[in-house]
């Protein structure tokens, strides 16, 4: 497992921006495909994004796909999402998650890593 630590949420109007980081430490980050995933008050974790190792491949959410990105520099353990054009659903806990594996994944159960989660809250 890699230790993972998101910042960047916060409060924003709709129709603003937000990056959030992950950094992660521990055990190498090589050979990880990471993930954001987001939980709503009263609802289940949903996947997000996704990258894989070598960044090569990305994967989205269908409410998010042209809004938001994922990235990583893998230099500096850390995996970016950056969000555009966001609207009050958007608002839930956006948690960080890491998975063993040259591939990628959408399933929480895939992931054996994850962060404490940050905050993000879009008003109208």
């Amino acid at each position: 497992q890699v230790q993972l630590v998101e910042s960047g949420g916060g409060l924003v109007q709709a129709g603003g921006s937000l990056r959030l980081s992950c950094a992660a430490s521990g055990r190498t980050f090589s050979g990880y495909f990471m993930g954001w995933f987001r939980q709503a008050p009263g609802k289940e974790r949903a996947f997000v994004a996704v990258i894989s190792w070598s960044g090569g491949r990305t994967y989205y959410a269908d409410s998010v796909k042209g809004r938001f990105a994922i990235s990583r520099n893998n230099a500096k353990n850390t995996v970016y999402l950056q969000m555009n054009s966001l609207k009050p659903e958007d608002t839930a806990i956006y948690y960080c998650a890491g998975g063993p594996g040259w591939g990628t994944s959408q399933s929480v159960t895939d992931f054996d890593s994850w962060g404490q989660g940050t905050q993000v809250t879009v008003s109208s």
